[in-house]
């Protein structure tokens, strides 16, 4: 099977096809991580994006049901330099080609990764179309893909969030986590530190998240524009105070405007788990996992009422928020991981701390 990748700029990449026979349009980004590329498919952040991998072999350990971070895949497209159709792995149960083939996700492989990352990194991410079968209309889709939506002008987190609540129980404190998409390892560090774990659809409102009685309030991850999500905003604007919060990526975002500030898009975007960010408090600098393509503006945060905590090595953007008189604090990156390294899920405990604080 044939496949091609055309981007809006009109370059043209033909490779291999895998996965569905299909056609998608999507915002085409790069993760540079060199593993996880189960939990980058199955990351709901993705919504609406067609994922190039930078590093070369993916598919070479397979698909199993254990490292899944959501319910399915929320990619449009998956892009790779090399893919391995025969997995060596004891925990696989099937390819990679199988599971995007299931999911309805195309995917290209023997393109050269490498030009179009750099062509990403120079002007930005854009649109594409991806693409498998044994014919194509290359000036079609050049056209056609000029034409469709980018991914700030769609509210992503109303496809990914879930639709009822449910609970994961234990004897800790109560943390009612809010999900605009969040991955499932937030909630399993949580539960892992003992606490009962409600996880509520991104539309609950102020009210309703107050009547679980939660001892604090956690704000997931999520795909898209942040600005997009003036709901979520106002219910948080509503919960300042009520009880301790933590807000992660997209969370953070949602925070960040909450308090007055603004966000804005980042050219191409952080995407992998090898980015340093360093802990102003402490001076410590952690290597992180990201999957972002908007951030907080420093200069637009109320210096009276809340600090910028942590910053990237790489570009300076805001990485962290902590309000300086409410227990509220926020990061941009993914101290739960999955993948990538485990530097920052010290963060959980300083959340459970909060709270702890909060109950005296």
């Amino acid at each position: 099977m044939k496949a091609v990748l055309v981007l809006e700029d009109g370059t043209v990449f033909e490779g291999t096809g895998f996965g569905a026979h299909a056609e998608n349009f999507g915002e085409v980004v790069f993760n540079t991580s060199m593993t996880g590329y189960q939990e980058i498919l199955t990351d709901p952040s993705y919504c609406g994006q067609i994922v190039t991998m930078t590093y070369p072999l993916i598919g070479n350990y397979g698909i199993n049901p254990e490292d899944m971070e959501s319910r399915k895949p929320f990619g449009l497209g998956f892009v790779v330099r090399e893919f391995c159709e025969i997995p060596s792995n004891w925990r696989s149960e099937k390819t990679l080609n199988q599971y995007l083939k299931e999911n309805g996700i195309p995917g290209i492989a023997g393109i050269d990764t490498r030009a179009l990352t750099r062509r990403l990194r120079n002007y930005g991410t854009m649109g594409g179309v991806i693409a498998t079968g044994d014919k194509f209309d290359i000036e079609d889709m050049k056209k056609r893909v000029i034409g469709h939506p980018d991914l700030s002008g769609t509210d992503h987190v109303m496809r990914v969030t879930i639709d009822k609540s449910y609970t994961l129980h234990n004897d800790g404190y109560r943390v009612v986590l809010m999900d605009f998409g969040a991955k499932d390892n937030i909630a399993r560090s949580l539960h892992q530190l003992g606490c009962e774990v409600v996880v509520v659809p991104a539309t609950t409102t102020s009210q309703e998240v107050l009547a679980l009685n939660p001892g604090g309030i956690m704000l997931s991850n999520g795909p898209g524009d942040p600005e997009n999500v003036e709901f979520a905003i106002n219910s948080v604007k509503e919960l300042f105070g009520k009880k301790p919060m933590f807000g992660i990526c997209l969370g953070h975002q949602i925070i960040g405007l909450a308090l007055g500030g603004t966000t804005y898009k980042l050219k191409f975007g952080h995407r992998g788990a090898n980015h340093p960010v360093k802990d102003l408090a402490t001076g410590k600098v952690h290597i992180t996992s990201q999957n972002h393509g908007y951030a907080v503006d420093a200069e637009s945060i109320p210096k009276d009422e809340v600090a910028v905590s942590h910053i990237n090595l790489n570009d300076g953007t805001v990485e962290g928020l902590r309000h300086l008189h409410l227990p509220i604090f926020s990061v941009q990156y993914h101290p739960e991981a999955a993948p990538g390294p485990w530097d920052s899920d010290y963060l959980f405990s300083q959340f459970i701390d909060l709270i702890k604080q909060e109950r005296r």
